[in-house]
């Protein structure tokens, strides 16, 4: 089967030891011009990022692997973001649908990141998932694989999860989209 390559959730498992009801994160990557796009929702940008970038860094068991942990915790504090932290964010975790990327971030956090508590402060868990980004440059990984997302060009599911699981070591879980338009098409995200 071949999937028509426009967005990419790349999940890539970390074990923490915890005492929470997770056992690992997942971080999740994106293809803007998918995660909002014409057909599903409107994007900040007239041409969104063409690079692969940050959806979250989520808590999740090996019992529902799919299904990321909601937590309860200590309040986004925008504060905690200092000016470098934030520059470097803007451009690996930016909101590509509204454009606010401290809401976007405040969300990711009031709802995920808080279970990080017992071992990342809101300051580490940015600048961890920053960090994963950058280590983890989905998009550079795939160029070396000559795998560059195209609005015609088709990939097997096998070659874009072999590219990533070479390069990092981890075997990432790639989720479909119907495409509304071309029944027998797919994207990745």
């Amino acid at each position: 089967i071949a999937f028509l390559v426009l967005a990419f959730a790349f999940f890539l498992c970390l074990i923490m030891s915890t005492s929470g009801s997770y056992v690992y994160f997942q971080f999740v990557q994106q293809w803007p011009p998918t995660t909002c796009g014409v057909r599903w929702k409107p994007c900040s940008k007239p041409r969104p990022l063409q690079i692969f970038t940050i959806h979250g860094l989520w808590p999740s068991n090996y019992s529902n692997p799919t299904m990321p942990s909601y937590c309860t915790g200590s309040q986004f504090n925008d504060r905690k973001v200092y000016p470098q932290l934030r520059s470097k964010l803007k451009r690996s975790w930016p909101n590509v649908e509204s454009g606010n990327d401290t809401k976007f971030w405040e969300g990711e956090w009031n709802k995920h990141g808080t279970c990080s508590e017992q071992t990342l402060s809101q300051m580490q868990y940015f600048e961890r998932s920053h960090a994963m980004w950058y280590s983890h440059n989905i998009t550079n990984i795939l160029k070396s694989a000559s795998i560059v997302p195209h609005p015609t060009q088709t990939w097997k599911y096998s070659d874009i999860v072999s590219a990533i699981k070479t390069d990092t070591q981890r075997t990432p879980l790639l989720r479909c989209k119907r495409d509304p338009a071309q029944p027998n098409s797919q994207f990745l995200h």
